[in-house]
């Protein structure tokens, strides 16, 4: 299996990249094409140890800014991203991964791959930790603006993916509002938690923000908007926890002894709030592979985005999708 990784996405490329992409090779029965400037890879490699054999470099010349309008960046066709979508509609790779601009990778992608037969809109899910294990918010950004039966396809294809690639054989479906209350939320929760109500997923009712990390379902679905303002906040909550913890453990010689003997709970807590242990969002309801990674991924993160690109291959996530969107046809 070879996994395409956009080399020059991310904040630190192409260097998170590379490392990524050698751990990768080491742990992962994979191959991974660094797609980007041959000349700037081929010198950035130089530095490191790893099998040519399952390192490639696909040259593309261009470069998307973070900041660059998806409108325009989807002219660059020879732009690493681009080039990662070719080399999954030509069969070159079986999957992909981008730290980059995550409008010019929908934009690019839609074009290139569009989407499955049946969804009418892709949708980012992005896991995050809960007290019994983790959920599944979707969707975190692709669509700011939805209809109702969105909500429904991104409910199927959340329930899809908590299924085959967290292993939760009937997971449970919220809809985030801002009550409990079948009556609470806006007219678009409204019309779609009738759609989830009379559909086959086995649907929980509305869910609030306080139910997020609670673990009482499995898949959240939202807006994007919402979904992203969710996402941003959440990361910055974690990393305020922990400098917060860090300031009042070093307040004097008592509680500097307390957070030594803490250090390894707050270690493991630390690691389930690091987005870097879930390497990436996938992108669900495009047809093809593509796990977008944050802009400010280490190696750790790339080499696990790379991970859940394999898995969603392996278990045919696409292929469940098409199933579950044909089955209850919601266009």
């Amino acid at each position: 299996m070879i996994i395409a990784v956009d080399a020059m996405g991310g904040d630190k490329a192409p260097i998170s990249e590379i490392e990524g992409a050698i751990a990768a090779t080491k742990s992962l029965d994979v191959k991974v094409a660094l797609v980007g400037p041959e000349s700037v890879l081929k010198q950035a490699l130089s530095k490191y140890k790893y099998n040519p054999e399952k390192i490639l470099i696909e040259s593309a010349p261009e470069i998307v800014g973070m900041r660059e309008a998806p409108s325009l960046a989807i002219r660059k066709r020879s732009s690493s991203i681009a080039v990662c979508g070719d080399m999954f509609s030509e069969g070159k790779a079986q999957g992909m991964v981008s730290a980059g601009n995550t409008g010019a990778v929908m934009a690019t992608l839609l074009v290139k791959w569009r989407t499955i037969k049946g969804v009418a809109r892709p949708a980012i899910g992005s896991l995050l930790p809960t007290t019994s294990g983790v959920v599944l918010l979707i969707d975190v950004g692709a669509n700011v603006d939805c209809k109702p039966n969105y909500l429904l396809q991104f409910a199927q294809m959340g329930k899809v993916y908590s299924q085959h690639i967290i292993g939760i054989e009937n997971p449970k479906v919220g809809l985030l509002s801002i009550g409990e209350e079948e009556s609470k939320g806006n007219e678009l929760t409204g019309e779609a938690f009738d759609l989830l109500k009379n559909s086959k997923l086995n649907f929980f009712g509305n869910v609030e923000g306080k139910d997020i990390l609670t673990g009482v379902v499995d898949v959240i679905v939202c807006d994007g908007f919402v979904g992203n303002v969710v996402l941003k906040f959440g990361e910055s909550i974690g990393a305020v926890l922990i400098k917060w913890l860090r300031m009042e453990f070093e307040k004097g010689i008592f509680t500097r002894l307390a957070g030594a003997f803490m250090k390894r709970g707050f270690m493991k807590i630390k690691k389930k709030i690091d987005y870097a242990e879930t390497g990436g969002a996938p992108l669900l309801g495009i047809n093809g592979v593509c796990i977008i990674s944050h802009g400010k991924s280490t190696s750790k993160a790339i080499m696990n985005a790379i991970r859940v690109a394999t898995e969603f291959v392996n278990h045919k996530v696409n292929e469940h999708i098409l199933e579950e969107i044909t089955n209850n046809h919601t266009m």
